[in-house]
């Protein structure tokens, strides 16, 4: 299981433009089943997704691939998680 997230980085004026790319990329990224959760860090400093994937490596390949990371809009951080303690509800991740 991995946190990514997605800090606004030196060139966020370049966001709108890339939007679409963007959100092309979050749709693979749910359509694929890779990614659980993405939203927003608030106030406005950028986003989260929670992922899951065989490997660091691959979550990182998926991350590269963000057009947001690729033209620098945002600074990507992976912290991996293994997951050993869950609620009920989310006893998926734990397996």
């Amino acid at each position: 299981m991995f946190v990514v997230l997605l800090r606004f980085a030196a060139n966020r004026a370049a966001a709108p433009r890339l939007m679409d790319g963007h959100n092309a990329w979050l749709r693979k990224g749910f359509d694929e089943g890779s990614f659980l959760l993405a939203g927003g860090i608030e106030p406005k400093a950028g986003g989260a997704i929670l992922a899951t994937a065989a490997s660091r490596a691959e979550v990182e390949a998926r991350v590269a691939e963000d057009p947001f990371v690729a033209e620098g809009v945002v600074a990507a951080e992976i912290i991996e998680i293994a997951p050993g303690r869950t609620d009920p509800r989310l006893s998926f991740l734990a397996a």
